[in-house]
């Protein structure tokens, strides 16, 4: 005989709701979008009705966090969006709180953030606990950013004078939980390279080939918090461009340039290659959702190069998410159509 204890189902449902609504904090605060990201009614389903993305440059208020201390998820209430609190991930943007609950913390007690201790946390060099390796696909770059005439290697490959056929580097970027993408600009030390500096890394940054500019600009923003002298950054960051360029990843790449390829089969290669583990540590980018731009990394503290993806990436935490403003066909442009 089937019995029935509708009291003790409703039981249930009603704990794992009430243990649900308990795993976030209410927090109070702001938050800046830096890139258009998908905006979730949950982040664990990633269900988003109504599709709704994050506006660039737009505040945010922040109403919860998805756990105490280290959190990783912010819902901010979205005007004209149904429901309209929704989730962010936190490296989507820069988060202002007014407190940020502490995991051990007693009850009714949270540590206050101050914003002068932020920003001096946040721009002390040798802090950092990972980093990110962001590798530029330099046609779907050029032709899609807005560089105005600023940038020589663009105009230099919109016009046929330059072919690319390898992954470039946009930069080796140091990065510290507790500030986001803000860990930055430790240091107004100049940027200082030797001509064999320049020489080895030219092919992997192109911008060199022309001029600094924006090699400088990494430098002072990224390079100057890290251990190392300008030399010593742009080489190593160019070997890890390198590394990839060289494995099966880049190899993919280059092979489906003037083509397209799924965003499930991106993956799928890298699983098939290198392992689930290793996979979860890259991300897409792309421009107008469907050119692809950038391929970034999530790397270890100590990181290795010339042994292949495993040794690089080593035991790195992998990405929140694994695309960003990618539709799931992305197209691999093999050379701008000039301005």
């Amino acid at each position: 005989m089937k019995l029935s204890y509708p009291h003790l189902s409703l039981l249930i449902v009603t704990s794992v709701f009430a243990c649900t609504a308990l795993a976030s904090e209410p927090v109070n605060g702001s938050f800046i979008a830096n890139q258009s990201c998908e905006l979730y009614a949950s982040f664990n389903k990633q269900t988003n009705p109504g599709t709704v993305r994050t506006t660039v440059g737009k505040s945010y208020a922040v109403k919860e966090i998805n756990k105490p201390g280290d959190f990783s998820w912010l819902r901010v209430d979205v005007d004209g969006a149904n429901p309209s609190l929704r989730w962010v991930a936190r490296d989507c943007g820069t988060a202002q709180l007014d407190q940020v609950p502490q995991e051990n913390a007693p009850a009714g007690r949270a540590k206050a953030t101050r914003e002068a201790d932020r920003q001096t946390m946040c721009s002390t060099p040798n802090q950092e606990d990972s980093y990110v390796l962001a590798i530029t696909w330099q046609p779907g770059f050029c032709e899609h950013f807005a560089y105005r005439g600023k940038k020589p290697e663009c105009d230099a490959i919109n016009s046929g004078k330059l072919k690319i056929n390898n992954l470039t580097l946009h930069g080796l970027w140091p990065n510290k939980k507790e500030c986001g993408i803000n860990y930055g600009n430790c240091s107004k030390e100049p940027m200082k390279l030797t001509a064999d500096t320049v020489k080895r890394i030219a092919k992997w940054m192109p911008n060199f080939q022309f001029e600094s500019k924006f090699g400088e600009y990494e430098w002072n923003k990224h390079g100057t918090c890290q251990a190392r002298d300008a030399d010593s950054y742009f080489k190593t960051a160019a070997a890890a461009v390198e590394e990839v360029n060289n494995s099966a990843v880049g190899k993919f790449i280059l092979e489906h340039a003037g083509k397209s390829f799924s965003v499930k089969e991106f993956f799928e290669m890298i699983k098939k290659q290198e392992g689930e583990k290793l996979a979860q540590n890259f991300m897409l980018s792309c421009a107008n959702g469907k050119y692809l731009q950038e391929i970034r990394l999530k790397l270890p503290t100590s990181f290795e190069t010339g042994k292949g993806l495993a040794k690089l990436i080593g035991d790195a935490e992998g990405f929140n998410r694994q695309v960003d403003r990618c539709d799931n066909e992305i197209i691999v442009e093999t050379s701008g159509r000039g301005r």
